[in-house]
This record gives C-alpha cells, structure tokens and sequence, in this order.
C-alpha cells in the first residue's frame, strides 16, 4: 500500500509573550534559522520599566524604615531591661517594626515581579529551529498569549498522511515502512508509524497517520510531498492492469473486468474484490482464474456480450500455451 503525505516537523511550537503590549521590533521571517534564546521580537519597554523603577524607590523608602524601627527596638529593649520604658511601649514598637520589615518584603517581591515582567517583553526562542510562521507585524498592539512565531524543530520529522478506514487495519504503531520523496521518488528512507489517529475526521472521514523518518532528516524539507509504502500484510493475490478495472453505473460498488470468451469471441463482465494498488499501474484482485483473457483497453466502450477480435499475437501466444499444456498430459 502506498499514501501520500507531506513532511511536518514532529515539534512544532507557537511561541507568544507573557505579558500585553505594543509590538516594537521583529527580528525574523519566515524560513529563518534560529537557536535557543535568540531574541526574535521585542515589546515596547517604557511602562514595565517605570514600573521597575517605581518599585525600586518604594522598596529603598521601606527598607530604611525597616532599619531604624530594628534599631529603635534594640534601644527599647535595653530601656526595657533597665526598667525605664513599660512593656506596652516596647511592644508597641516591636509591632512597629514588623509591619515594617513585611511591607519591604512585599515590595521585594513585587519589584521581582515587576523584574519579570520587564523580561517578559523580549520574546525569545526555546529551542534551536526554524520560523515557519509569523502572526503579527510590528506595530501591533498584542495581548499575553497571543501567538507571535511558530517555530519548527529541525531534528524530528514526521510525514502526515490519511488513512481511508479500509486501510487501517493494514496499519499498527511501530510498523516499518519505506518513505519517498516527489523530488527524488528513486531514494527510498526508513520510517516507522509512529501515531494513528482514534478517531476518523469528521469532513473527509480519513485517519491522520504519522510517520517518523529515521534517517535522510536534511534531504526532507518541510512541506515537501512524501509518499509512504506500507509492506502489505495480506497473501498476494493475482495483479491486473489498473486500465482494466471499471465500475458499471447500473453497480456503482462493485468493480468489475471484462473477460475475453475466446470460443465466441464476445466480452462478458466479472465482479472482482480489488486490493491494494502496485507499481507498474497494476492493482491485486480476487474472482478471476489464472489464464483468463480479459481487456485492459477501452473498457468504457464495451457492451455486455460484444464482439471483440483478439490480437493475432496475444491469439498465437495463447494458442502456444494451449498446446504445450496438451503435451505436458499423459
């Protein structure tokens, strides 16, 4: 058996920013390589960072209040210990100077947040690959996870293909299979089924397969054309040309041939059960005997119980077969 397909990177990722604003600079296009934590677009900075300086200013006030209600307490507590102050006051300050110290850590954090967010605005890449799409255009004012880049990793791929339903049981995960390209059809690569979809697409009623390819990963481009051959599973069956093959409209579901009835020299029609389709433009079927004649040319064109002549050569070499059998008989 054989499908078409085309090459997908196995890790495809859209890549987005973590926090909204206006799209300053993109740094890439489609097709371009890229490596892990290239920067490959940039947001406008100016509000995060004077967020980061606003924080920076409200922390450098908490702390020094921090550090003068510490040392206050340290004075009250001698006064404390020489019986000078009362406890009430002393507690009084102490409760002081921890809301104190927790009001700067909480600054401390949110000035780290802030931090994050000011990086935040730098979009960069998380692996080594190629941009295969771009979503936005500079100027654009984007929201926290909005797609920007899609990036494709370049060390995995897989060829996509879809499986009519009478096909799948031909196929099992893990099974080997052999992987050509349109652009050079002669070179055959290994791959391996990797995924079979579990349920049927609702439009075109197929089943996605995904192939992995084991080797040749450079000579497979992205979106090349792919053809994957599946070894058959099934005992091999006798092969026709395609050409003879027809569906008569009074039997839209059942192919049939046209067999040769050399004694009258008319056509008559057989229902056959077809196979998978071969090289050479042939096709396997069932409900025919070795040594039938049958036509592989025109088929649209003939009528049940029409007359035919047959090719004195194919008449000569059939007439030969004939003889040679009547000799080989006791």
């Amino acid at each position: 058996m054989s499908f078409a397909g085309d090459v997908r990177a196995r890790y495809e990722t859209m890549l987005s920013f973590r926090v909204p604003g206006k799209l300053l600079a993109r740094h890439v296009d489609v097709g371009d390589r890229v490596r892990k934590g290239q920067v490959l677009a940039r947001l406008d900075q100016n509000d995060y960072r004077l967020a980061v300086q606003d924080l920076q200013a409200q922390l450098a006030s908490a702390v020094a209040d921090r550090d003068f209600l510490r040392d206050d307490v340290a004075r009250y507590r001698e006064l404390l210990a020489q019986k000078v102050t009362s406890p009430p006051e002393f507690d009084r300050h102490q409760t002081a100077y921890t809301t104190a110290r927790e009001r700067a850590a909480a600054l401390e954090a949110q000035l780290g947040h802030a931090v994050n967010q000011l990086a935040y605005t730098e979009l960069a890449a998380d692996r080594d690959g190629v941009v295969t799409a771009l979503e936005v255009e500079t100027g654009q004012v984007v929201s926290a996870g909005q797609a920007i880049v899609k990036v494709a990793q370049l060390d995995e791929k897989d060829i996509h293909f879809d499986v009519p339903e009478h096909r799948l049981p031909g196929l099992k995960r893990r099974q080997a299979v052999s992987i050509t390209l349109w652009a050079d059809h002669e070179k055959r690569m290994k791959g391996q089924i990797r995924e079979i979809a579990s349920a049927a697409d609702p439009a075109s009623r197929t089943y996605r397969v995904k192939a992995a390819l084991l080797e040749d990963q450079e000579a497979a481009q992205l979106g090349m054309t792919a053809t994957v051959w599946v070894p058959s599973n099934t005992p091999s069956h006798m092969t026709v040309p395609l050409s003879a093959v027809f569906t008569p409209q009074n039997k839209p579901g059942q192919p049939h041939v046209w067999l040769v009835d050399e004694q009258t020299g008319t056509v008559r029609s057989v229902p056959v059960q077809v196979g998978e389709t071969l090289d050479g433009e042939r096709i396997a079927v069932t409900g025919l005997a070795s040594g039938q004649l049958l036509v592989s040319a025109g088929v649209q064109r003939l009528a049940e119980g029409q007359a035919v002549r047959v090719p004195d050569a194919i008449a000569l070499a059939m007439n030969g077969e004939s003889a040679e059998s009547r000799r080989g008989q006791p």
